[in-house]
């Protein structure tokens, strides 16, 4: 599996393959994660051991690590294309269509007709390949309309809602 991590403003790009080998930027590490308790992992990175605690809030991982604080933001493959697919939504006013990235059940719309909304407010979500996936405003605004209900199949491109 592939990530996109951003770490304290810098990008990485990270690759976990099926035999267990890690790429960092394209060079292989020798890394080993052992989970001891909720948010505290064993981490070996290159020999050495290290501590490290792991708290995920607001989509952002704040991590411990020898008393310094990082904040990592984490994209799988999955979500880099949906992040791809709603780059086009940097419309700064009128009417915005936001559609869905990919078919889906609707497991919690956040957001009716008539509410305001700022920009990466959570208000729709959508679970794909077990994998549930938050829809964010592209932009501060109001609902215009829904188009969907909680429980609802979607295929792709499907027009989940209008921003104004």
């Amino acid at each position: 599996m592939r990530y996109s991590t951003t770490v304290n403003g810098k990008a990485y790009e990270i690759e976990i393959n099926q035999d267990g080998k890690v790429l960092l930027n394209g060079e292989e590490k020798n890394v080993n994660f052992l989970n001891i308790s909720d948010s505290l992992y064993s981490v070996i990175i290159e020999n050495a051991s290290f501590e490290v605690v792991v708290e995920l809030r607001d989509g952002i991982y704040n991590v411990l690590m020898l008393g310094d604080l990082y904040e990592a933001e984490v994209l799988d493959e999955r979500q880099q294309r949906m992040q791809r697919a709603s780059a086009g939504f940097g419309v700064a006013q009128g009417e915005i269509t936001v559609k869905s990235p990919m078919p889906g059940l609707i497991v919690d719309v956040r957001v009716k007709e008539g509410d305001s909304v700022e920009k990466g407010q959570s208000m729709i979500v959508l679970e794909s390949m077990k994998m549930e996936n938050e829809l964010k405003a592209p932009r501060a605004g109001t609902i215009g309309r829904v188009h969907i209900s909680k429980g609802e199949s979607v295929e792709q491109n499907k027009v989940l809602l209008t921003l104004v």
